[in-house]
């Protein structure tokens, strides 16, 4: 099947679209990346969306829903034509939407119980309608009705593209927030250990807009933080932050790391008389010690370190990581000829071609669901179900 895989992260940057082939059944699958491309959000729209992330209305989420619907939809014609296909040569698209809430804590309910709950934008009606293709979306739901976090769901793809038999692996995601996919030799899914370490580039790009007063939204290249010197008074402080010392399962977002916490990095920074190189230089150590920090809630030995994610491209957080997990060999995605930033894409590809064959796509010690689901919701393009699947 052709699949599309469409993925907007907590950066909240744009709509990461991957065109892919996909044979095979259960958790056989050979998987041929075939295009890439990406559809940047405005700088009015990022901002629309962070504000909505943390206080918009009923009014503004509901509007951003249906835009970033149209917008998921061209991102998958885009990705189709960069293939030199056809829509009607797609048969199915994958979409993750855009994170606006994730509250994976649950809630005691009176007279309900306990309640977690998420939130991912981008209307999948509009996309299956204005492609015409299969859409599946709204992955995480469903893990959370079973028990779990709704994340990470990106181990499945981990274990079926990356699994060796002779070197135990530890995946890292670099995106708004890292985390990790433990993959030990000759696993099994079963084997698995994934959780969220905390920030990825989210505090990084949140820095780096609050300091350039909106001129930029990235340290790109990490070449501010390369300027500037690691302080252990403010390393010290972030590494008090209660989710670094929480059990896996464990997941995170915006509501932890977003803009409450980087106010709260830029306070210490002033109150130690910290230029903003330092400051930035302080922020990237600080992520890179979180994703090595994660190997005290392994079961084995770590052989490699494969990275992934928009964070590749930061010399100096690539740098930070490389010298932390030493002896240890530290390398990227396209090592494996995977794009280290299509791949979340890619694994939301994965998920929506296992969820019309009616195969599970979640991790259960992953997320800490009860058990094995089928993820998502399913809308029909403009061809019936059963074609697509004959």
């Amino acid at each position: 099947m052709k699949v599309v895989g469409l993925m907007s992260g907590t950066s909240s940057d744009g709509v990461d679209a991957v065109l892919v082939d996909i044979r095979g059944h259960s958790h056989n699958l050979r998987v041929k990346f075939e295009a890439f491309s990406s559809l940047p959000y405005s700088a009015a729209l990022r901002k629309q969306i962070l504000m909505a992330s943390t206080q918009g209305s009923v009014a503004d989420i509901c509007h951003l829903n249906a835009l970033l619907g149209t917008l998921f939809a061209q991102a998958a014609l885009k990705v189709v034509r960069r293939a030199g296909l056809r829509p009607s040569a797609v048969h199915v698209i994958g979409s993750h939407g855009q994170t606006v809430h994730h509250l994976p804590h649950p809630v005691r309910e009176p007279g309900v119980g306990w309640v977690r709950s998420t939130l991912q934008i981008g209307e999948p009606a509009l996309i299956a309608e204005k492609t015409g293709i299969l859409t599946v979306a709204d992955f995480r739901p469903r893990d959370m009705a079973a028990g779990g976090q709704g994340a990470p769901l990106t181990p499945y793809a981990h274990y079926l593209l990356f699994h060796d038999r002779s070197h135990s692996r530890l995946v890292v995601n670099l995106g708004g927030i890292g985390n990790v996919t433990y993959l030990p030799a000759k696993g099994t899914p079963r084997s698995i250990q994934a959780f969220d370490t905390g920030p990825g580039n989210m505090v990084l790009d949140g820095l780096v807009s609050h300091l350039t007063h909106g001129r930029q939204h990235m340290d790109r290249g990490g070449r501010l933080a390369a300027k500037g010197k690691v302080d252990s008074r403010l390393l010290t402080r972030l590494l008090k932050h209660p989710f670094l010392h929480r059990h896996p399962p464990k997941s995170t977002g915006r509501e932890e790391f977003g803009d409450s916490f980087v106010s709260k990095v830029l306070a210490l920074g002033r109150r130690f008389r910290l230029s903003a190189e330092d400051i930035l230089a302080t922020s990237s150590w600080y992520t890179a010690e979180t994703i090595s920090d994660s190997r005290r809630w392994l079961k084995g030995q770590v052989d490699q370190v494969i990275v992934g994610g928009g964070g590749v491209m930061n010399a100096t957080l690539m740098s930070n990581l490389s010298e932390r997990f030493l002896p240890i060999p530290v390398t990227t995605f396209e090592t494996l000829g995977w794009p280290s930033k299509a791949f979340e894409a890619v694994a939301f590809a994965i998920l929506a071609y296992q969820t019309i064959h009616g195969e599970y796509g979640n991790v259960p010690s992953a997320t800490g669901a009860k058990r094995p689901v089928v993820l998502g919701s399913v809308l029909p393009g403009h061809r019936p179900w059963k074609g697509v699947l004959a």
